[in-house]
């Protein structure tokens, strides 16, 4: 994927737009990150304000580890019909290409944005043959299942992240004879 505005028909109807993140973007990124997040987050009582300092701190620390491991990486916003509705980062190196994150606003989840997101990445890994990594929060069956049906096995378990990888096929070996 480039760094340039791609449209893309959705499966069954719609569109999804890929665009460069912005400085504009900020609040609604932080605020599909803390949704990523609510199901944990409830767990502790906050004080006001703690809980969107502490979403915000974990935020910018999650971007700066990106930035410093894949300094060259793609981030985009996803748009379904001009609406914003979520956040894909791509990351790449010599040896893999590295979804380091996707997200969509729950009201935007089950009308065929992320495989078609994945097949592409699938695609562009298919193409320069390297694999394609994600990590999986352990907790997360659904995304965990969702990777699955796309080819993608678990190669680590880390705690509490599965580490994922969708790689080519090796072509069978035709036996001598």
């Amino acid at each position: 994927m480039d760094k340039h505005e791609i449209k893309l028909p959705l499966p069954r109807s719609g569109t999804l737009t890929l665009r460069p993140v912005t400085s504009a973007d900020d609040q609604f990124l932080l605020s599909v990150y803390h949704s990523t997040r609510a199901d944990e987050l409830s767990q502790a009582e906050w004080q006001e304000g703690q809980e969107q300092l502490f979403v915000k701190w974990q935020f910018d620390l999650q971007r700066r580890e990106y930035d410093t491991r894949f300094p060259d990486a793609d981030y985009f916003m996803i748009l379904i019909d001009d609406s914003p509705a979520g956040r894909i980062w791509i990351g790449r190196d010599a040896e893999q290409i590295r979804l380091l994150d996707i997200a969509l606003r729950p009201e935007f989840q089950n009308r065929g944005a992320g495989t078609l997101l994945l097949r592409r990445l699938i695609d562009e890994a298919r193409r320069v043959g390297k694999p394609l990594r994600h990590m999986v929060f352990v907790l997360n069956n659904d995304a965990h299942r969702f990777y699955e049906r796309l080819g993608f096995v678990v190669i680590e378990d880390l705690g509490a992240y599965k580490h994922m990888e969708w790689r080519m096929s090796e072509p069978s070996a035709v036996a001598d004879g």
